[in-house]
């Protein structure tokens, strides 16, 4: 396929882009740009896009990616608890990932990513179970440390991100693909200044 064939298919799929889609989209972006500003706020505005977005995934059959979102609706609850600053607990810093939180981290992401391919295997009608397992499973790790506001959430939430690109065009999500793109890139952004932050708070 050229590229004219490409742009041409590109916008013929955004016109068939439900509202939800959109809204998912919309607070997704604005999500992302909160949480590289390191804002508390990109929890609220998460949680309007993960229930969108879980609703819109599992349509398409993407059982594991439906369901990551359902576990980002309660990192976000956990996370906006963990960070808010409250009277009796000052608001939670920004750091880096000592060695326990690695080996929980490591675990999240294999041992999801092992109980979601036999789930998506064996109990779904999913085409790609591994490529979805892997996808959500890595993203689960990067969102438990994002949670605990960690800087190396951004390179895990970027593993995942790399894999998501080419499996949303796959599923025909243009607008679910290029929001993926655009996370990539805040996310590097987010990486450097999280760890700008996370060096002062040494």
């Amino acid at each position: 396929m050229n590229t004219p064939q490409w742009f041409e298919l590109l916008l013929s799929q955004l016109k068939q882009t439900s509202l939800l889609e959109w809204v998912a989209v919309v607070f997704g972006v604005i999500q992302v740009i909160l949480a590289k500003a390191n804002k508390v706020l990109l929890y609220p505005a998460g949680i309007i896009a993960t229930i969108a977005s879980a609703y819109v995934l599992f349509d398409i059959k993407l059982y594991a990616e439906a369901l990551l979102n359902l576990y980002y609706l309660a990192m976000s609850i956990y996370g906006w608890s963990f960070w808010s600053k409250t009277k009796n607990k000052p608001e939670a810093p920004v750091t880096f990932t000592t060695r326990k939180e690695w080996h929980i981290t490591l675990t999240i992401a294999l041992l999801g990513w092992a109980a979601l391919y036999l789930v998506l295997a064996y109990l779904t009608t999913s085409d790609v179970p591994v490529w979805d397992s892997f996808v959500s499973a890595t993203a689960w790790a990067g969102m438990w440390l994002l949670a605990r506001r960690k800087v190396e959430n951004w390179i895990l939430l970027n593993i995942s991100n790399m894999f998501a690109v080419p499996l949303l065009f796959y599923k025909q999500l243009p607008l679910f693909a290029g929001l993926t793109i655009f996370l990539f890139i805040v996310a590097v952004a987010g990486y450097f200044y999280w760890k700008k932050i996370a060096v002062r708070n040494l």
